[in-house]
Parts: structure tokens; C-alpha cells; sequence
């Protein structure tokens, strides 16, 4: 990684051209401690610049390197950053809307490595959103991959919350690392088991859960009748949980240690069935392609092979436009220059 102080200036509107850029750009100038411009923000969305949920992202980029922040104010299209020493302790952050806490995490959980000291994080927001993983995919298939990079970290589910209302809760606790191991996921070995949880909050009947399971489970089953299945069906304590939401989220585990999964949120009008079938039906495609890592996790990968010390190698399925812009940001960031090698 480099520490030099010239400017890199990152175009906002490459590639994906959304939020990623900012949440991958800003976590390595922090780490980096390396000064960004990051310019023409979400360029081609309908509505340009930051929107809430990237405010605050970047903001508690900028308190935990204790930096200087510049353009940060909703609809800027500019942002400037100068990162100093990342520092330990206690910060929140609150999107006040059902912005994904998963995008928050994406973003601050490669600094928090880096600081001081230990850090705790509480943030507020979605739980359980639509264009950004669950809470559950950080827990049930990050955290784990994550200690193959020598990483460990506590993720507390204090309180969920849906769209639109979000009012959910997570507490990210880490302590730093001396360096990440690199990782090697190429061999997807043989399905051992499957997974879940279906869920279902506020006023929705738990009927709709047990729905969204056993559609699920009998779709699993007719491509997997030996592999052992277990699906949870909740419902979410009512302080445990802010408005109405239902979901599904399954995983498959492999031989090798690969995790893989689908997942559906439910939304107004849409059957339980076809939210079920829709999870269901995308573990088994991520499954038939034979790769390590899923097109959810593929893309939270870059960063971390990025900085690790060493060689890391993934098979993937299909490279997203997700990976491919994590990837081209990091590796101006970094100065690596190799990392479309590390996937297959």
C-alpha cells in the first residue's frame, strides 16, 4: 500500500458509477492515509450526488481516520478527503432511513482493522434492505470467510428495521490486525449442508414465513435430496424489531469451507411463494456454477485481497460490474496491479 500524500482523484461515475466507488475509494484513503477526490458522484443515477445513507458513510470514514472531509453535504458531486492515523473506540452513525447498516459496514470494517486500538461501531439504519446484502449474509457468510483473512469480528443484532422506516440496529466490535493472510478459495469441494432462516415482523402472519420455507426447501430438495436442510422459521420479537418485513436467506456450506447463498426480501403484492422460489432459486445457480465465492460476496472481497500480504486466489462464477468497479478502485488505491489474477 502507499503512503504518498499527492491527491488521487477517483471518477464517481466509472464503471457501476454508484455508492460502491465512494465506500471502496474513501476505506482505502483511510487506510492509505492516502488524500482522495472522488468527482462526478453517482453521475447517471436519476438522482446525482450524495444521498443520506453516503453521507454518513463517509463521515464516519472521516471521524474514524480523524480527517478532514470536504463537499460533504447531501446532493454534493465532490468530495475531498485527508486521512490521518485511524483511532480506537466508541462511534455511531444513524442513516435515519432505511438505508442498508451492511453498506456502512462494507465501508468502515477495513479501517476499524487498521486503528489504534479496539473499535466498536453502532449502526443505525436498514437491517434487511433491498440493493444491499441482509444483515444475515454479514454474519452467516462474510464473518466466516473473514477469518481465512486472519480477521475476527462481533456483529450484534440489537434491533432490525425495513423500508421504509429502517430503525434497525447493529453493533460491529474488532480489534486490529498486524496484516491480513491472503486466502486461497479455488476448490469448491462437495455440498455438506444447507441452512437458512425465514422471517417474518410486525403485523405479518408467520404463516408467510413457514411459506417462504418450505417452497424453498422443496426446490432445495429436488436438486439436493441427501444434503441435510434446516430452515428457521422466525418471528421477530416486537422490540427486537422496527415495522412490518419478511425475508429469506439460505446458505450452503461445502466440503472445502465455501459458503454460498440466496436470499429474497418479500415486499407488498408479491406472494411468499415467489419469495421463497426467488431465494431458493438463486443459492442453486450460485451452486451450479462451481464457484467459491457468490456474486454477494465476490465484490466485498476486493478490498481485503487488496490489502492482504500476499497472493490471493477465488473462483468465482460471473464477475459483476460490482467487482469489476471494486476492483479497478482498489487497485488505483493500492498500487496493486494484479488483483484480476487472484479471480477464476
Amino acid at each position: 500500500m502507499t503512503t504518498s500524500r499527492s491527491v488521487i482523484r477517483i471518477d464517481g461515475s466509472y464503471l457501476e458509477g454508484g455508492g460502491q466507488i465512494l465506500r471502496i475509494a474513501s476505506a482505502l484513503s483511510c487506510v492509505t492515509k492516502q488524500p482522495l477526490t472522488v468527482d462526478k458522484i453517482r453521475a447517471g443515477r436519476s438522482k446525482p450526488g450524495l444521498r443520506a445513507q453516503h453521507l454518513v458513510g463517509l463521515q464516519l470514514i472521516n471521524d474514524l481516520c480523524q480527517g478532514q472531509l470536504e463537499g460533504d453535504e447531501q446532493g454534493s458531486t465532490e468530495i475531498t478527503l485527508f486521512a490521518e492515523n485511524i483511532t480506537s473506540g466508541s462511534f455511531m452513525v444513524d442513516v435515519k432511513t432505511a438505508g442498508s447498516v451492511c453498506l456502512l459496514m462494507q465501508s468502515s470494517l477495513p479501517c476499524i482493522l487498521y486503528a489504534s486500538g479496539p473499535v466498536s461501531l453502532t449502526l443505525k439504519g436498514g437491517t434487511n434492505a433491498d440493493m444491499a446484502p441482509q444483515i444475515d449474509f454479514q454474519t452467516m457468510v462474510l464473518r466466516p470467510v473473514m477469518e481465512r483473512f486472519g480477521v475476527k469480528f462481533d456483529c450484534e443484532i440489537i434491533k432490525r428495521g425495513y423500508f421504509p422506516k429502517g430503525g434497525g440496529e447493529v453493533v460491529v466490535k474488532c480489534s486490529p490486525v498486524k496484516s491480513l493472510q491472503p486466502i486461497d478459495m479455488t476448490e469448491f469441494g462437495s455440498v455438506t449442508k444447507t441452512y437458512g432462516r425465514a422471517f417474518v415482523a410486525g403485523n405479518i402472519p408467520m404463516r408467510v414465513a413457514h411459506t417462504m420455507a418450505r417452497v424453498a426447501e422443496d426446490l432445495l430438495r429436488q436438486q439436493y435430496p441427501e444434503v441435510p436442510l434446516n430452515i428457521e422459521v422466525v418471528k421477530e420479537p416486537d422490540h427486537k424489531a422496527v415495522g412490518n418485513g419478511t425475508g429469506i436467506i439460505l446458505v450452503t456450506e461445502t466440503s472445502t469451507g465455501c459458503l454460498l447463498a440466496g436470499s429474497a426480501l418479500g415486499r407488498r403484492g408479491v406472494p411468499a411463494e415467489e419469495v421463497g422460489a426467488s431465494a431458493a432459486n438463486e443459492l442453486l445457480q450460485n451452486l451450479s456454477t462451481g464457484a467459491c465465492a457468490d456474486q454477494h460476496l465476490q465484490d466485498q472481497l476486493v478490498i481485503f485481497m487488496a490489502l492482504a500480504q500476499g497472493k490471493s486466489r477465488v473462483k468465482c462464477g460471473e464477475i459483476t460490474l460490482h467487482t469489476k468497479t471494486a476492483i479497478a478502485i482498489a487497485e488505483q488505491l493500492t498500487k496493486v496491479s494484479n488483483l484480476w489474477d487472484g479471480f477464476s
